[in-house]
């Protein structure tokens, strides 16, 4: 049989590669970017946003946030192959092969930045294009092998979400979208220095010089400490900016009573079932953050 004839017998049905791909943006990851930078939209006007642009700014946001992270996947394919909680990726398993990923990566990303570009306005498309070349280029290309910090530079990413979504309702940007800004530029990395306490060893495997690998756990966890105490300073921000009032402060002293909790316990007793809770709590404390705050607005 032809060479060719047997690889196209061995390849995955189309479905199977577009749902590949799919998981290759993923989607848990990005529905908290998404959901940020609505509530950076709900927070950006008075009353409710405008259905139509909040939706086109919706759609065009998640496509080129799940382009940035399939080109991660692409770049980090063969470190994955090597990490246990990485290695059932699509990439790594054959599902769908790099050109393939590339292709639908620059289709994707490509379709939201056009979105954002007729249907929003273009200064949310240059925000969301540099985001982009940010996360995808900057920091998994260059920072991440390359220096412990990498998370604390390309955490600014990561960040970005809030101020995309105030931009695209206001068409600039203003001081409260900064806060919000800051607010998950301090939270990402005790966020991801705790999901590299516990794997560890599998970032030294694959060559990643995460700090825990780098400067061990004991400096790491004094790390988040630090950062969590002032992450939780920052978070007042929005009451001080007038955003906010009541109820976000009661809310969100809870969730930074918890996480300083956690932080604390880290430090002076680790573990790693420890590091795993703290990781979980990250996403319960930014998740509870962006809802107190909606919630304040709405009541």
């Amino acid at each position: 049989m032809p060479t060719t004839l047997r690889t196209n017998a061995l390849r995955p049905p189309l479905t199977l590669r577009l749902a590949a791909f799919a998981t290759q943006c993923k989607p848990r990851v990005n529905s908290l970017i998404v959901f940020t930078a609505m509530i950076g939209m709900f927070l950006a006007v008075p009353g409710w946003p405008p259905g139509g642009l909040m939706f086109a700014a919706t759609l065009g946001i998640a496509l080129v946030a799940g382009a940035a992270a399939a080109i991660n996947c692409l770049v980090e394919r063969t470190i994955d192959s090597r990490m246990a909680r990485t290695r059932g990726r699509a990439l790594p398993l054959g599902l769908i092969s790099p050109a393939e990923t590339l292709g639908l990566a620059c289709l994707t990303g490509g379709a939201g930045l056009w979105l954002l570009n007729v249907a929003v306005n273009p200064l949310t498309m240059w925000l969301t294009l540099a985001t982009f070349l940010g996360y995808a280029i900057v920091y998994t290309v260059i920072l991440k092998p390359a220096t412990p910090m990498n998370i604390v530079i390309g955490g600014a990413s990561g960040a970005m979400p809030p101020v995309l979504g105030w931009a695209a309702m206001t068409d600039s940007i203003g001081m409260p979208a900064l806060a919000l800004f800051l607010i998950i530029f301090l939270w990402t990395p005790p966020h991801f220095w705790a999901l590299a306490c516990y794997r560890r060893e599998e970032y030294a495997r694959a060559g990643l010089p995460m700090l825990p690998v780098s400067h061990g756990v004991p400096l790491t966890c004094l790390h988040i400490l630090l950062y969590t105490v002032l992450l939780a300073a920052v978070s007042y921000l929005p009451v001080t900016l007038g955003m906010s009032g009541g109820i976000y402060v009661g809310l969100v002293s809870l969730l930074n009573l918890g996480y300083l909790r956690e932080a604390w316990s880290l430090w002076r007793n680790y573990s790693d079932a420890k590091a795993r809770h703290a990781f979980r709590y990250s996403l319960i404390y930014l998740t509870g953050l962006f809802v107190a705050l909606f919630l304040d607005r709405l009541l």
